[in-house]
């Protein structure tokens, strides 16, 4: 059942003003982001902004998820490009709609908890890759660099910008450059406003009082109508459905991994638990009415949906209300957007790549083993020099192969001796007194992608568990860097809440990833421990500190 009935239940005036103005809020927020996703994938900026109308109500309304905001973004710039410059807009619209066919097949079988079997390596790998991509489609427009029909291949384009870059246009890029100043540094000054907002504002105000010769919407695209979309069914070409498969594909499966993932982080924020599969079938149904008004592929929106979580949004009305503010804006104010400057568009999307590219999980991946960091490169530099397609199938293929390795070296065969008993009794929980201020977790067999959303299950509900939390994981045989996430993101949640967190009896290969990756300087080095003798007595610590803190 859509969260939106479910809220609905419950509903006060008091919770309408919340979401009234969060709804609002991400709504301002999403004008310009809309505006540039859609320019930067080769379409019309209203285009983008339809695309967040009709995403945002129907993700809200029929969506898993109190707080997801639905939309385009930044994941699908590069995808759709490439689409369009192959099979043109009909190709992409078709590919759309066959997307929002997959995903509520998806969604109704079930499948939405499988979208966990992608490793974490390959995700930031295809992130990664991605936030470069789309930094590199707004050097052109940033600076106003004269170079004619830009290549849609990464290096080939490059080499063209570098050909070129000497006709950059002082005027465009002083304008790139103020708005790009201001998104940066506004939030040091105030983030109840967005600073994309007012870096749209001051960048059209400089544009239009010092009457600069930059491009903006209306040179380019001669601005955006007034009034509401055309709704058309779009054009199927049987003989287009096979060669547009692999499309549809690649977008349904980033919808779903980005619109899942929003998800998680919004629980993470809200302390609610969204449902995946009516989440997959909100998606499909958002991405097969998004191409009846001419829109881009529809998925969460992890920043807007963290910026309507902070606006004091409670339910799916804020979502709605986000929807209806972007289409009084497009009945209202249409005809003032064609004096926007595309630097200021460029510039809100480079932040946009920055922020996308989860750059500061690059670090704990390069400090685990050279496996991780293999399928991690592969997937980003395929994901940049060829296409997401064939780097996602190269990043996974390797993935599974490393599983397999993996799995292989947790077995283990070795003769019973007095000295492997008398090692094993530390280890052991039998005649050990667990105090009633200790939970024990006990992490069994290998703890890899796949199998982490067990963790997050088994720990929904903190508000039960001692104030130490002590994880045994002596006969965790295994862990990835996807595992090694998850206990992290545990180790965070479980601090936050004011506990403490201890792990004990790590054998020799996860060990070795709590100590390479930055897990061991999160929770301290004190904290994890040979076995859970050595675990309860460092509870005994911790509880005498916690107490003398409180007294």
């Amino acid at each position: 059942m859509p969260k939106l009935v479910l809220c609905l239940r419950q509903y006060t005036f008091s919770i309408f003003l919340k979401d009234l103005i969060a709804g609002l809020t991400v709504g301002l927020v999403a004008l310009p982001l809309a505006m540039a996703f859609g320019i930067a994938s080769g379409v019309t900026p209203q285009a983008g902004i339809y695309t967040a109308v009709v995403g945002g109500f129907i993700v809200s309304a029929l969506g898993g998820s109190r707080t997801q905001i639905g939309g385009p973004t930044g994941a699908f710039v590069v995808i759709v490009a490439g689409i369009i410059a192959k099979f043109g807009l009909s190709g992409l619209l078709m590919v759309t709609a066959m997307a929002g066919v997959l995903l509520v097949i998806m969604g109704a079988t079930g499948f939405g908890t499988a979208v966990r079997f992608i490793p974490r390596a390959v995700t930031i790998g295809f992130t990664n890759g991605i936030a470069v991509l789309i930094a590199s489609t707004q050097i052109r427009d940033f600076l106003g660099l004269h170079t004619g029909p830009v290549p849609s291949e990464f290096i080939a384009r490059m080499e063209k910008l570098a050909e070129h870059i000497g006709s950059i246009d002082p005027m465009t890029a002083m304008v790139g450059g103020v708005s790009l100043a201001i998104i940066l540094l506004w939030p040091l000054v105030t983030k109840r406003v967005p600073g994309s907002i007012v870096a749209l504002l001051a960048g059209t105000g400089i544009a239009i009082a010092f009457k600069l010769p930059v491009e903006t919407i209306g040179s380019k695209f001669g601005g955006i109508p007034t009034g509401l979309p055309a709704f058309q069914v779009p054009h199927f070409r049987a003989d287009l459905i096979l060669p547009l498969l692999p499309s549809a594909m690649t977008v349904a499966l980033l919808a779903a991994v980005e619109s899942l993932l929003s998800a998680v982080v919004a629980d993470s924020m809200s302390g609610d638990k969204h449902n995946s599969n009516v989440e997959l079938i909100a998606q499909g149904v958002a991405n097969l009415v998004s191409p009846m008004v001419g829109g881009l592929p529809v998925t969460g929106a992890i920043a807007r949906t963290a910026t309507n979580i902070r606006s004091g949004a409670k339910s799916p009305i804020a979502g709605i209300i986000h929807a209806l503010v972007l289409l009084g804006i497009l009945l209202v104010a249409a005809p003032l957007a064609k004096f926007i400057p595309l630097a200021t568009l460029a510039a809100v999307l480079f932040v946009v790549a920055y922020n996308m590219g989860e750059w500061k999980m690059v670090g704990p991946i390069l400090r685990l083993n050279t496996a991780v960091k293999m399928v991690w490169a592969a997937t980003f530099l395929l994901t940049v020099v060829a296409d997401l397609t064939i780097a996602v199938e190269v990043g996974m293929t390797l993935a599974a192969l490393l599983y397999i390795y993996r799995v292989s070296q947790t077995t283990t065969i070795a003769v019973v001796t007095p000295e492997y008993i008398e090692e094993g009794r530390p280890h052991s929980l039998q005649g050990q007194e667990v105090p009633e201020y200790v939970t024990i977790l006990r992490i069994h067999g290998p703890f890899l992608f796949g199998t982490t959303e067990k963790l997050d299950e088994a720990t929904a509900e903190l508000a039960h568990f001692a104030e130490i939390v002590i994880v045994r994981v002596r006969n965790m045989t295994a862990i990835d860097a996807t595992g090694l996430h998850s206990l992290a993101t545990l180790a965070k949640r479980v601090r936050k809440t004011g506990r403490a967190f201890v792990i004990c009896g790590a054998r020799r290969q996860p060990r070795s990833m709590l100590d390479r990756g930055d897990f061991a300087e999160l929770i301290g080095p004190e904290n994890i421990v040979p076995h859970v003798q050595a675990a309860l007595q460092r509870a005994r610590v911790l509880h005498k500190q916690m107490g003398e803190v409180k007294s």
